[in-house]
């Protein structure tokens, strides 16, 4: 539900929904016959292969969700939380899981779902669960240097394959298709007919194809996120976009009348920031840009917002991040923070004659160069604000 919460389901009601999704996902398990031991071990003895079935067509509609909202935005990818993979602890629970499944004949959800309409092998099966765990969380310092062993972080295929997310979204269905033709021939061979729970074959090859139509379409929906961070790295695209512009003395004037319609995000490094920063800015980075955190300090009505960083190049690239994810009002600083210290800050009056205009903007820029600074010394006084960040939920099955 990462889509939805806190934007439309409240942390309260997520619970009360989460609840809901539980029970409708162990009905759906106990109709399936996944509270019966010889349903599940049939994956094992090749006389029954709806265990890979299911678990396969999840897993494939998990994954083409998260593609699909990734493309629209609506999901933001940044806060789903990967549980980390350490390699020997991962080989050596998989092994003992794997061994317990053959014997007991659940694994623990499904062992739940059994217990839940009676099931005295599943009560069994979970008591036994609960021993195991017992046992690893006493021996902890034991089993500790096996447990983090070889770990390898948060860990997603694709990238350790070297390959795209679409490239791997249709290989993974075409995998699912050709599993399901092979484990539907196995299961004709050791059982001697096919299995009367199937359907006609010409459904399942029409359904086949509209599954390897599906992967084909991931190639076309590539994660919007990605897709603009790439954008804002490409100097071509930068310099045919249009951005607008404000000058250093519009800036100044804003920050001495206290204009509470401009937003400052600051998008330098934190040192840098800590070091010197402008009165009421903010300081962001591009994940933020990219992420869900945006939208409401984004989406302000009346409000413009100006980008600025040391030079121009770093704040079009944010600017353009957010002006392709929807966000509107978007400015950046002309010539950036370079070309304000010059022009305001260390502002030093030409020994010319000048302009009458250049007049009017110099004696502006003199009193500027006096007040801002200490309206930037008042500001390290006062407590700086902080955006909000969404962390990421740890959990995982």
């Amino acid at each position: 539900m990462a889509p939805l919460v806190p934007d439309i389901i409240g942390n309260e009601f997520n619970f009360v929904v989460a609840l809901i999704i539980g029970v409708a996902f162990g009905f759906i398990l106990e109709q399936a016959g996944f509270s019966t031991s010889k349903k599940l071990v049939g994956l094992f003895y090749g006389y029954d292969f709806t265990v890979l079935r299911v678990f396969f067509t999840a897993g494939i509609t998990a994954m083409f969700g998260v593609i699909l909202l990734g493309h629209f935005g609506l999901l933001d990818l940044n806060i789903i939380y990967i549980n980390p993979t350490f390699l020997w602890s991962a080989i050596v629970g998989g092994l003992i899981m794997g061994l317990g499944f053959v014997i007991g004949g659940f694994c623990p959800g499904t062992s739940v779902c059994a217990a839940a309409i009676g099931k005295i092998d599943a009560m069994i099966f979970i008591f036994g669960s609960v021993i195991g765990v017992f046992i690893f969380a006493e021996g902890y310092p034991a089993f500790e240097g096996l447990y983090k062993a070889a770990s390898w972080g948060n860990v997603r295929v694709f990238e350790s394959l070297g390959i795209s997310q679409g490239l791997f979204g249709f290989l993974m269905i075409f995998i699912a298709v050709a599993a399901f033709l092979v484990t539907t021939y196995i299961e004709k061979r050791v059982n001697g007919a096919e299995n009367p729970e199937l359907l006609p074959n010409k459904l399942y090859y029409r359904l086949a194809a509209i599954a390897v139509l599906i992967g084909v379409t991931a190639f076309a929906l590539p994660d919007k996120q990605q897709v603009i961070l790439n954008g804002s790295s490409n100097p071509d695209i930068i310099a045919s976009y249009h951005f607008n512009l404000m000058t250093s003395d519009e800036l100044a004037y804003r920050l001495i009348d206290d204009d509470n319609s401009i937003r400052i995000f600051d998008m330098r490094t934190k040192e840098s920031y800590k070091e010197f920063s402008l009165p009421k800015s903010e300081n962001v980075t591009r994940d933020f840009l990219i992420g869900k955190d945006a939208n409401k300090p984004l989406s302000l009505k009346n409000i413009k917002y100006v980008f600025i960083a040391d030079n121009e190049t770093e704040e079009k690239e944010a600017a353009y991040i957010a002006s392709e994810r929807g966000f509107e009002n978007i400015f950046i600083l002309q010539g950036g923070l370079n070309e304000f210290r010059n022009d305001i800050l260390n502002f030093k009056m030409p020994e010319r004659t000048l302009t009458r205009r250049e007049e009017d903007t110099y004696r502006f820029r003199t009193k500027a160069s006096v007040v801002i600074p200490k309206l930037i010394e008042d500001a390290k006084k006062q407590p700086g604000s902080e955006t909000k960040k969404t962390k990421r939920v740890v959990g995982g099955c």
